[in-house]
C-alpha cells in the first residue's frame, strides 16, 4: 500500500470554507491574507511597483476558471505586478464598515504611495466598489464594467434590479461612486447603451477624466463577454502599463467580429427588429469567415424567406485579410 502523502484537492473540489483557506495559504506565501469582518477579505501579493486592485465576489472567482483564483491576482502574477484583491462572500457592493476601516488604514499607512502606478478594477457591484474606493489612491486608473453609481433610492429609484440591497447604506463613507472618481487620474466605464439601466448608471459616472465606452449589443454580462473576446485581460494589461486610452480600447474591441456570443446577440437584435435582410448579410459573413451550423441554418431560412419575397442577397464582397 502506497504510504505517500495524499495529493491536495483541486480548487474546484473544495467547499467554500476550504477554498477560502487555500486562498489564505496563497496570501501567506505571496504577501498576506486578511479577513475583513465576516463577509469580506483582502488578498495581497507583493511582486512589483505596479499595483492592480480588483474587487471580486467568491462566486465569480469560483466559476471563472479551472484554477479558481481571482482575476486580478492571476493577471498581475503573469506581468509580475503586485495585486490587492478584495473578496466578497456575496454581492455586497462592499458596503461594510470593516472594508471602510481597511482602506482608511491603507491611507494612514501611505500604502498606495509605495507604487508607481495603481489600477482599480471591478464589474457590476464590484465596479461600483472599484470606483468608490479609488478615492484612497489619488491619480489611480479606474476600469469599471457596467458599474452601478449607487443603489440609494434617492438617487437611483429607477433601478429596480436590486431592491433587497437598498437597505445597504450608500450615503455614508465611500458612498456615491461618481464623486469618489473625482480624484482618479483616468477612469473608463464600459457598458452596453442598449441596456437602459446600465447606461443610466454610466451617465452618472461621467466626469472630465472619465471616458465612457459604450459597446452596443455587448449585453448584460459585460465582464464575461469581454473576457471571452480576450479584450478584458488585454485592457487591464494596458491599464497597468499606462497605455490604455479610448483608441487602444476600440482597437481591442474589434475582436467582437469573431466572438460567437457577440454575433449571436447581434443576430438576435436584428431578428427582434425584423431586419431580416441585414440579419442574412450578417449570417452569411459569419458563415464565410467562421463557419458554424447555427448561422448556416439561419442563413438558409432567411434566404428562403427573402426569395419568397422576390429579394436576393447581393454577391458577397471578397474577404479582406487583416494584419
Amino acid at each position: 500500500m502506497d504510504g505517500g502523502a495524499t495529493e491536495p484537492k483541486r480548487m474546484r473540489d473544495l467547499d467554500n470554507n476550504d477554498w477560502l483557506s487555500r486562498i489564505e495559504e496563497i496570501g501567506e506565501l505571496e504577501g498576506y491574507f486578511e479577513p475583513l469582518g465576516a463577509a469580506h477579505a483582502a488578498l495581497f501579493a507583493d511582486r512589483g511597483p505596479v499595483l492592480l486592485v480588483s474587487f471580486e465576489t467568491r462566486a465569480t472567482i469560483r466559476t471563472r476558471s479551472e484554477e479558481q483564483l481571482p482575476l486580478g491576482f492571476t493577471l498581475a502574477e503573469g506581468a509580475e505586478h503586485s495585486s490587492l484583491t478584495l473578496i466578497a462572500k456575496e454581492e455586497s457592493w462592499f458596503r461594510d464598515p470593516a472594508v471602510y476601516a481597511y482602506f482608511d488604514r491603507l491611507v494612514d499607512e501611505a500604502f498606495f504611495e509605495d507604487f508607481d502606478r495603481v489600477v482599480f478594477y471591478g464589474a457590476g457591484s464590484c465596479g461600483y466598489a472599484a470606483a468608490a474606493f479609488s478615492v484612497t489612491a489619488p491619480g489611480a486608473t479606474v476600469v469599471t464594467l457596467a458599474p452601478q453609481a449607487t443603489l440609494s433610492a434617492r438617487r437611483a429609484s429607477w433601478d429596480n434590479r436590486f431592491l433587497r440591497k437598498r437597505r445597504l447604506d450608500f450615503t455614508s463613507r465611500y458612498g456615491y461612486a461618481p464623486d469618489m472618481l473625482d480624484g482618479a487620474g483616468q477612469g473608463y466605464v464600459v457598458y452596453d447603451p442598449l441596456q437602459t439601466l446600465d447606461a443610466m448608471h454610466a451617465a452618472l459616472m461621467a466626469r472630465p477624466q472619465v471616458t465612457l465606452l459604450p459597446c452596443r449589443n455587448l449585453g448584460r454580462a459585460v465582464e464575461t463577454a469581454l473576457s471571452e473576446m480576450d479584450v478584458l485581460e488585454q485592457m487591464l494589461v494596458q491599464a497597468c502599463a499606462g497605455t490604455l486610452d479610448a483608441a487602444s480600447f476600440w482597437r481591442l474591441y474589434r475582436a467582437r467580429r469573431n466572438s460567437p456570443r457577440y454575433l449571436r446577440g447581434l443576430a438576435a437584435q436584428l431578428d427582434a427588429r425584423k431586419r431580416h435582410w441585414l440579419e442574412a448579410l450578417l449570417c452569411r459573413n459569419v458563415v464565410h469567415r467562421l463557419g458554424g451550423p447555427r448561422f448556416r441554418n439561419r442563413l438558409a431560412t432567411l434566404e428562403a424567406q427573402l426569395e419568397a419575397q422576390g429579394r436576393a442577397l447581393p454577391a458577397p464582397l471578397p474577404l479582406r485579410e487583416h494584419a
